[in-house]
């Protein structure tokens, strides 16, 4: 994506769109980072040829998986976070350290793909021997780009290996690059760190984990050899965005105040509030909330619920099966599904993995006596309504836990273009849904490359202005 940001403009248009397809070998299902990182160079290079006075690029990715090296050499490509291997990883480090001690220093939501897991399986297999340093995706291209190792914070903290500053303990219940010409963000620098205790504890090297960097940090500039491949004559900075792609998201949400939640409705769906600082309680690990840093030192209050996912390994499936559908035809065709339907827990650990998802969502419905979905509307229909329902209870959690009063819910990225999935959102909230911009990630990629260049300056309240000036959302009420 290629933005144009200056003070009351916010301009973006693709440039270059690619898959992101896992491979599965003998090993288990990895990334193929390489093909990645060959259409990250072809689209810098298509941007370059837009926009020859180029000054910036950002990347932003999912969080969780990384890549492990030795010197320049990457040891294998990385896991998928789907992958299987992870099993052994949570119960080894649970018995190390308790869910709760886990909580109460990087204050995570439990999910069995989190990186010290992830970590743990890589420790037992031995797979850490000989590796001097640990990646995360975004990181990992970045240093490619620029030969600079690091660790950008927000998607630092996704590792569960980052201890939290002081929290409340108590209470109630794929890269965008910037076509335009530093200012310091307004919000405190974050306190969060690597927790040196924690890695000690989980047996892992402290020495593979590279030096922090903040979002709006410059990085590096290409190098020599990059810019000769791109085509790039002029200096070209890396800045580091929030590269937890959430993070970056999160940025572009046109809220207006602290009534205002949020959804980033992707492959994955992101819940919840922003904080000033982290929710510590046991209620909160129970309700398994996670605390996730934002751009400037914002807490990222949330719980992670399955998304799209449901739909489109559904439509993948469907398609294999000799039968492909159009998405939009069917969720009209779901709309108009009469009488009641079945809503079930979209975050059941068996709809993880690929594989055939409409047999098992059937299954699970059979299994617990509920009415079994038939036909492709129907199905659609039950998954678009659980993830509504899940929504609300999310919603509502996260209102109780953090003592947040919700007034008015944002649907932003993939899932805001699926009006059935934001009327029913609004149904079941019984709250007025915003939904827009689809593509909050790039917009907020490139409005906190603006600002380290200093084209706008400001808050994340001033940022977000400028995104409601140039995006209309669309609005959603009630009616059931």
């Amino acid at each position: 994506m290629l933005g144009h940001v200056g003070p009351g403009e916010l301009r973006l248009r693709p440039v270059a769109r690619f898959s992101n397809n896992p491979v599965r070998t003998i090993d288990g299902l990895h990334w193929n980072i390489l093909e990645l990182y060959r259409n990250v160079l072809v689209g810098v290079h298509a941007a370059v040829r837009e926009e020859p006075e180029l000054v910036s690029a950002g990347i932003d990715s999912w969080a969780v998986d990384y890549a492990l090296l030795r010197g320049e050499r990457m040891l294998g490509n990385p896991y998928h976070y789907r992958d299987s291997r992870t099993g052994g990883g949570v119960e080894a480090t649970h018995a190390l350290v308790s869910p709760a001690d886990l909580y109460a220093g990087n204050g995570l939501q439990f999910l069995p793909f989190n990186t010290l897991y992830q970590l743990a399986a890589d420790r037992l297999a031995g797979s850490l021997a000989g590796v001097d340093t640990l990646l995360l995706i975004p990181d990992l291209l970045g240093y490619w780009l620029t030969g600079e190792r690091v660790a950008e914070r927000t998607n630092a903290s996704t590792t569960g290996l980052l201890r939290l500053g002081d929290g409340r303990t108590a209470g109630p219940g794929s890269g965008t690059v910037a076509s335009t010409a530093m200012a310091s963000p307004a919000a405190a620098a974050p306190t969060a760190d690597w927790d040196d205790a924690l890695i000690a504890r989980l047996g892992l090297p402290r020495s593979i984990f590279p030096r922090l960097v903040g979002a709006g940090e410059r990085i590096g500039s290409l190098l020599p050899s990059v810019a000769a491949e791109i085509g790039s004559a002029a200096r070209l900075d890396l800045v580091a965005v929030g590269s937890h792609d959430t993070a970056s998201a999160i940025v572009a949400v046109p809220m207006t105040g602290d009534t205002d939640a949020y959804i980033s409705s992707g492959t994955w769906s992101l819940v919840g509030v922003e904080l000033a600082s982290p929710v510590l309680s046991e209620a909160s690990r129970a309700a398994n909330f996670t605390n996730e840093e934002g751009v400037d030192g914002r807490v990222r209050y949330l719980r992670n619920v399955m998304g799209l996912w449901l739909l489109s390994e559904s439509l993948r499936t469907w398609q294999a099966q000799g039968t492909t559908f159009e998405l939009q035809s069917l969720l009209a065709q779901a709309a108009q599904v009469a009488g009641p339907v079945t809503v079930f827990d979209v975050d059941d650990p068996r709809f993880l993995a690929p594989g055939d998802l409409p047999e098992r969502i059937r299954a699970y419905c059979a299994e617990r006596g509920l009415p079994v979905p038939g036909p492709p509307d129907e199905l659609v229909r039950s998954i678009v309504e659980s993830l509504a329902a899940a929504y609300a209870e999310t919603l509502q959690a996260a209102s109780e836990l953090s003592g947040t009063t919700i007034r008015t819910v944002h649907i932003v990225g993939g899932g805001s273009q699926n009006e059935l999935l934001c009327q029913l959102t609004a149904n079941r909230t019984g709250l007025t849904v915003l939904a827009g911009p689809v593509e909050a990630t790039a917009i907020g990629n490139v409005l906190v490359q603006a600002r380290a260049q200093g084209l706008v300056t400001g808050s994340l309240e001033g940022l977000r202005a400028l995104v409601a000036q140039a995006f209309t959302p669309r609005r959603y009420l009630p009616t059931a």
